[in-house]
């Protein structure tokens, strides 16, 4: 119960700050978009290469990882393809698909997974797998939804290359698969920028909740509503099945994959659609409302299964 109510008190007051810096007009207005800009093209990608830098990527083979792909997999599958039928557009499916099984596994993940799970590196196959597979591969279809058709084949091909978040993460991962050593004067200073990729990102969230609307009202009604079940009773109900009834994963190891599949969308979905300027409003609305349903449902499953 504390890591829960932590983890969120945390992300409350800096959405906050951001929304007060908003409503105060502090940082002009294109404060939002600055930070936006930031977080997406400088301190993401220096947060994604130190992490994945100096991650163990032994951990990413695990039965825990494949519940977790398989679950996220599921869900933004059924995101989709009720997405194509109803013609929402390929830019607002993607941001839909990706709100609704990428889980907010670092500044909300990691405090729950000490207090709620006892061991903080819990979270860091979903981690791993959503910076090193999950990131790029959404980024790069988006990428690929704003070229023009006459683009040749080849620039398709190198499209993830052109993408900071994808660069940051590929680049991280090859320098732990190879073994080598960053140098402090290499590591130190893109560590600093890293960490002012949360911040940045849960300000600039907080500033477009200034005037906004209230969630489930508008054309994004549908889709919002949806990713939102897919993403706080879907996901973790998916994940429940395949870890119990698929690989026989009981007792501490169940409410693991349970409780990291139940975090709420993690807010740089809403830097990629503001990024990309395609469903931002349903980007904002999913992280918000999945946030606070989360709540409830992580004591539930927490009282359950623990």
């Amino acid at each position: 119960m504390q890591g829960v109510l932590t983890g969120f008190a945390v992300i409350a007051v800096v959405i906050g700050v951001g929304y007060l810096l908003g409503r105060g007009g502090y940082l002009g207005d294109q404060g939002r978009e600055v930070l936006t800009k930031l977080a997406f093209h400088v301190a993401s990608p220096a947060l994604l290469f130190t992490t994945c830098a100096q991650a163990d990527l032994s951990v990413v083979f695990s039965s825990r990882l494949l519940v977790t792909a398989l679950s996220t997999v599921a869900v933004a599958g059924v995101f989709i393809a009720v997405g194509a039928v109803r013609r929402w557009g390929t830019g607002r499916i993607t941001i839909g698909a990706l709100c609704s099984g990428y889980v907010n596994s670092g500044n909300l993940g990691i405090p729950i997974a000490v207090y709620v799970l006892g061991d903080a590196s819990l979270v860091a196959p979903v981690l791993l797998f959503q910076l090193i597979v999950v990131a790029p591969v959404g980024l790069t279809i988006l990428d690929l939804a704003g070229t023009e058709r006459s683009g040749s084949p080849w620039s398709r091909l190198l499209t993830p290359l052109r993408n900071p978040i994808a660069v940051g993460s590929l680049t991280g991962v090859a320098v732990a698969a190879l073994g080598l050593h960053v140098p402090a004067p290499v590591m130190d200073p893109l560590t600093l920028i890293g960490n002012m990729s949360v911040p940045a990102v849960l300000m600039a969230f907080g500033i477009s909740l200034r005037g906004s609307a209230m969630p489930f009202r508008g054309p994004d009604r549908a889709p919002v509503l949806l990713a939102v079940a897919l993403k706080a009773a879907g996901q973790p109900a998916v994940a429940w099945a395949l870890a119990a009834g698929v690989f026989g994963l009981r007792g501490a190891q169940l409410l693991d994959v349970v409780v990291t599949s139940a975090l709420p969308t993690a807010q740089n979905m809403y830097t990629y659609a503001s990024a990309y300027r395609v469903g931002e409003r349903l980007a904002r609305d999913v992280v918000l409302v999945s946030t606070v349903v989360a709540v409830p449902v992580l004591v539930v499953i927490a009282t359950v299964l623990g």
